[in-house]
């Protein structure tokens, strides 16, 4: 079966993109192996299904991924692969990405977090996020907050649902509660059980648009997904009562392809979120707190007890709440840590890779030069 990768998000600029690897490559004269764009639709470690233009395909990585400072890829990638019909398709290239989902991955045990920190990007190529809660025990705004951080420093839309709306008599307090994070943003109120609030996501299911759920296990990603696509796509388990905790029914990043045309990746729950390298999405997330920076009557004011600081009369007078403060200062603490020590390995690794390839060229050198 054929496809159209256009229907997937294939744009003019991934095509040439993808041109511009293929130039350099060279088929075989048979046409078994050749070089094709395609769009990672599933990963599970090294294995990956990808859509092309001869439908449905699993591929490897071919192995300079391991070893390299290429993007090794992940679900909603343009890549180029060297498709083989008769033997194993390999993905040879990831192509410029323009939005992704980045989370900090901690390397090592507790006291090796300072040297190892590294970026885990998740998902790729999103338009729309659609960050989740439910409005029980998982509520969280702090959580909320962490997500849209990471979402605008990933480039991708934001938008706010609460789910299982059929579960309280009365949402509108959370539901303030999550707009004064949110400003402008989109909060929609959902029911996968009874269908209420549905037809809000409307707009933003766009043929050849991807969308990606993000939230905590239980919160309904996949209950949502399947009541979108009109059929059981995903399996749902049931939440526990005491804490509204969920267990994990997403295992693995999967793209869909909805009878709207509209795609959407479904991630595994995310409960805890490092943030990896947010600047910008933190001076998004908390424009009115830096806004108020430039009125500080001192350059270098620290917010804590000089004169004339208007966070702190902000914080007085109850047009800056104090969560949201706190939330902007471990934000902006959590960052400047990872930002230092992702620097530090970068380096490191640099240095480790100029002795590896003066190792490799010395062990080329005839013995009687040495």
């Amino acid at each position: 079966m054929s496809i159209n990768l256009i229907d997937y998000g294939f744009t003019g600029a991934d095509f040439l993109a993808a041109q511009e690897i293929i130039k350099d490559k060279k088929p075989d004269h048979l046409q078994v192996v050749r070089y094709i764009p395609a769009r990672v639709i599933e990963s599970q470690r090294d294995r990956f299904k990808v859509v092309c233009e001869l439908g449905e395909v699993t591929a490897e990585i071919k192995g300079s991924f391991h070893h390299s400072n290429e993007e090794y890829p992940v679900v909603g990638d343009f890549v180029v692969i060297r498709y083989n019909e008769l033997g194993s398709s390999l993905v040879d290239a990831v192509l410029p990405r323009r939005s992704k989902f980045s989370r900090v991955d901690f390397l090592g045990h507790a006291e090796s977090y300072a040297k190892n920190v590294r970026e885990q990007v998740s998902a790729a190529n999103f338009d729309y996020v659609f960050i989740m809660s439910s409005l029980n025990h998982d509520f969280n705004l702090n959580r909320f907050s962490r997500y849209l951080t990471a979402t605008l420093q990933g480039g991708g839309f934001p938008v706010f649902i609460l789910t299982k709306a059929d579960l309280v008599d009365d949402p509108t307090a959370m539901i303030n509660d999550v707009r004064k994070i949110a400003r402008d943003i989109p909060v929609i109120t959902i029911s996968n059980k009874t269908g209420f609030g549905i037809d809000e996501l409307t707009p933003f299911l766009e043929p050849a648009k991807t969308i990606v759920f993000l939230g905590s296990s239980g919160v309904g990603k996949s209950s949502l997904l399947n009541y979108l696509a009109g059929k059981s796509l995903m399996e749902v388990k049931e939440i526990r009562e005491d804490d509204s905790k969920g267990k994990h029914t997403t295992t693995f990043r999967q793209l869909f392809r909805l009878s709207s045309g509209a795609l959407v990746i479904d991630t595994p729950g995310i409960r805890e979120l490092g943030l990896w390298d947010s600047s910008e999405g933190i001076s998004l997330a908390f424009a009115e707190v830096e806004e108020l920076f430039s009125n500080c009557r001192f350059n270098d004011c620290s917010h804590t007890n000089e004169p004339s600081c208007a966070v702190l009369a902000a914080l007085e007078d109850g047009s800056l709440s104090n969560e949201k403060w706190q939330n902007y200062l471990s934000q902006s603490k959590e960052n400047a840590f990872v930002t230092d020590h992702s620097e530090y390995l970068r380096k490191k690794n640099e240095i480790g890779m100029s002795i590896a390839r003066f190792s490799r060229e010395l062990k080329k050198t005839p013995k009687h030069v040495k």
